[in-house]
């Protein structure tokens, strides 16, 4: 499931391609050397090269309220702030007389230095929180004394995220009580390495907190799960539709049903968060639809499916034309299959696509699925549960585009129209996670919080433009985003274009830049000036601004406005 400290450490000897470097802050309480090891290993596999500064433990606040001190000189992209619920007790006994306000107060310092960083830096800061430790003065009643160290650490580990990450853009929390909760805390702490090396995490569970920690950071730069694949039979439910028939197969709240139900209700809950759900099964069509119609005790219906594949054809190829549909990277897919035969022919022929190792007893499924944190992700908004009509209605056009010899004709069809603004506190959730998510057509692959969106909303240097895009068959919501920086009085910078793929192919980008143009010539720019950042995922927009007319200059792409001839397009302004 996890490599094991020794195989992560050997990842750092191998020779690797050359992979995106990431500076990252450790920061820590106690010895942090071989967390240190564990999280470079784990970043080798998630595709990115950290480049660590370890401070020496216990120096935590002296790095962050000290402005000249080597962490400010390192210039981290993210801060991990690693504090031990050992260190945390020994505090708590120091402060006997004010044990009924020591969480508040703990808050209050780690407040502190979150906006001393803010201040100095753009970090991202990780915060683990605190694993739970019973010291049994109390035994069980501690849960009823205000003062007791059981009930500060649980209202410690709540303020940390209700009133710092729920109200920080920039605050996030590796969820470490979660992972000691899952594993043990036999399995995460050995007390008699703790007394001797200053080390409170096993090496055995190093490579879990790395995973936990490098996931949140991928899924900041825009590399994390989108899509989950299901199999159906003796995966989504028990038995075989097309042998056992719709009575027979196993769902429901009996036996061995109640595993598949249970494990249904996960999925349902992931496609509501805005992962996108697809099934891809050996089966005839009508068959395997037949439960997700008819059968009481399906927790999952149709309409939580954004494409259907049901036929005999090989799985690789059937998961090949879910992700031509999608529009998505193979990286960014999951598949769940109960046998192994499959899951092997996905593996030899998508080595991208994530195949985890089910359980062969299906009780087994969830706590395995649980452990493997497969859907980290960086940000929610209330457009990601619209995100399985969007792909569905997406395939729908794409059938009806087939019926339609000239493609302008189907455009024309379409009766596009699209709301352009700038930036604002309603969008502001929706820009973040655009610029999150968002790595093929992206030119720069610039991400950015809430907290970095409204400051661009706040800026004198910059215009911002947020586009929506809807037809008849439905709304797409914010697909397009610009971020236009003023370099001189006669040029405007594009700092930001990123879009959608979901829309390609519809005139969207010579839409938005007959915006980008009305936009310069209305403040009096002459030149429109773009650049593309390559990275491994942005290759189909490698081109763009020389298809859209920008001419080559020293690495960039420069647009005359006075020469600038507005494009045709099939899309209104709403």
């Amino acid at each position: 499931m996890y490599k094991t400290f020794s195989e992560l450490k050997k990842e750092l000897r191998r020779d690797i391609p050359q992979l995106k470097k990431i500076k990252v802050a450790l920061l820590g309480d106690t010895a942090t050397q071989f967390l240190n090891i564990a999280l470079k290993g784990t970043a080798i596999n998630e595709g990115f090269e950290f480049e660590i500064f370890e401070a020496d433990f216990g120096q935590i606040s002296r790095q962050i309220l000290d402005p000249t001190s080597e962490y400010y000189e390192f210039n981290a992209d993210y801060t991990i702030i690693f504090e031990s619920s050992h260190k945390l007790l020994s505090q708590y006994y120091k402060s006997y007389d004010t044990q009924p306000s020591f969480a508040e107060h703990k808050i209050s310092s780690i407040e502190d230095l979150y906006q001393n960083i803010q201040n100095r830096t753009k970090s991202r800061v990780i915060y683990c929180n605190f694993t739970s430790i019973n010291n049994q003065v109390f035994g069980n009643f501690a849960n009823k004394v205000e003062s007791s160290f059981v009930f500060q650490l649980n209202k410690l580990n709540y303020l940390l995220s209700a009133q710092i990450a729920f109200t920080h853009d920039n605050f996030f929390i590796a969820d470490l009580n979660s992972i000691q909760n899952k594993w043990g805390r036999d399995f995460m702490f050995s007390p008699s390495i703790y007394v001797n090396t200053e080390m409170v995490l096993s090496l055995d569970a190093l490579p879990i907190v790395a995973h936990h920690i490098a996931g949140i950071i991928s899924s900041l730069e825009g590399k994390f799960k989108k899509c989950l694949i299901l199999d159906l039979d003796n995966t989504t439910w028990g038995g075989i539709i097309g042998d056992d028939g719709l009575e027979k197969i196993q769902i429901g709240s009996l036996g061995i049903g109640k595993a598949f139900t249970e494990f249904q209700y996960w999925i349902k809950a992931l496609q509501r968060r805005g992962v996108i759900l697809a099934v891809c099964s050996k089966n005839d069509e009508d068959k395997a639809k037949e439960p997700f119609e008819k059968h009481p005790d399906m927790v999952l219906k149709l309409d939580d499916i954004a494409v259907f594949v049901a036929n005999w054809d090989n799985k690789a190829d059937n998961i090949k034309k879910i992700q031509s549909i999608l529009n998505i990277g193979f990286d960014s897919m999951v598949f769940l299959d109960d046998n192994p035969f499959e899951r092997n022919i996905v593996r030899e022929n998508l080595p991208e696509v994530c195949v985890p190792e089910l359980p062969e007893d299906p009780a087994e499924y969830l706590e395995y699925l649980y452990g493997l944190n497969l859907f980290e992700t960086a940000s929610f908004s209330q457009n990601d549960a619209e995100r399985t009509k969007q792909y569905q209605v997406e395939a729908q056009r794409a059938v009806d585009l087939d019926s339609f010899t000239n493609v302008e004709d189907f455009l024309k069809s379409m009766g596009m129209i699209s709301d352009v603004k700038s930036f604002d506190n309603f969008s502001k959730p929706r820009v973040s996670q655009l610029t999150q998510r968002s790595n093929q057509f992206n030119l720069r692959t610039i991400r950015y919080t809430e907290q970095d969106i409204d400051r661009l909303i706040h800026s004198e240097e910059h215009y911002t433009f947020s586009f929506t895009l809807e037809d008849k068959y439905g709304d797409n919501g914010l697909i397009c985003v610009i971020v236009l920086e003023k370099k001189t009085p006669e040029t405007l910078f594009i700092d930001t274009w990123l879009m959608s793929c979901r829309v390609l192919k519809r005139g969207m980008e010579d839409f938005t830049l007959n915006t980008i143009v009305e936009a310069a010539k209305k403040n009096g720019y002459k030149y429109v000036v773009g650049e593309y950042l390559p990275t491994a995922k942005n290759q189909m927009v490698k081109d763009h601004y020389e298809r859209l007319g920008f001419a080559e200059d020293n690495e960039k792409w420069v647009l005359d406005i006075d020469t600038y001839q507005s494009k045709q397009v099939y899309i209104n302004n709403k």
